[in-house]
């Protein structure tokens, strides 16, 4: 548990870093972005069994309704996120080689970053009470 919450808390810092403007220099915007994607990937990786038993729940039918909107979200991000991660390693080509028709990439980049930063705030909203219950202690009945 202490994992998933440092992953989510690492995840989170490096997302809103990489939303810092970095001007005409791309090595702060690449090095946070490169954190932003291995935190995300061990995100993933770390939920791998709840997207399989969900994505199985969704294809037979049988996903509750309470998760519904939560899976959607989810599989939603994790689309989202991945465009935004491949488009950004793209548009490098643009930035540093010059490379002017590879300009597009950055440009995608850029609006499925903030998509991304939307459904982020919806996925944070969705799961809300149990990110409220990592934070509040719990009182001990002693």
């Amino acid at each position: 548990m202490k994992t998933k919450i440092a992953i989510d808390i690492l995840m989170t810092i490096f997302l809103c870093l990489s939303f810092v403007r970095w001007e005409d220099d791309l090595t702060f915007h690449a090095i946070v972005g490169i954190g932003c994607t291995v935190f995300f990937a061990a995100h993933v990786f770390v939920h791998r069994k709840w997207i399989k038993a969900m994505t199985k729940n969704c294809l037979t039918g049988k996903l509750k309704k309470s998760l519904k909107w939560k899976y959607i979200v989810n599989m939603l991000l994790l689309i989202v996120w991945g465009i935004s991660i491949i488009t950004g390693i793209l548009a490098i080509g643009s930035f540093v080689g010059g490379i002017e028709w590879m300009y597009v990439f950055s440009r995608i980049h850029a609006v499925t970053s903030r998509v991304g930063l939307g459904l982020v705030i919806i996925h944070i909203i969705q799961h809300w009470a149990q990110i409220k219950s990592y934070i509040v202690r719990k009182k001990s009945t002693a």
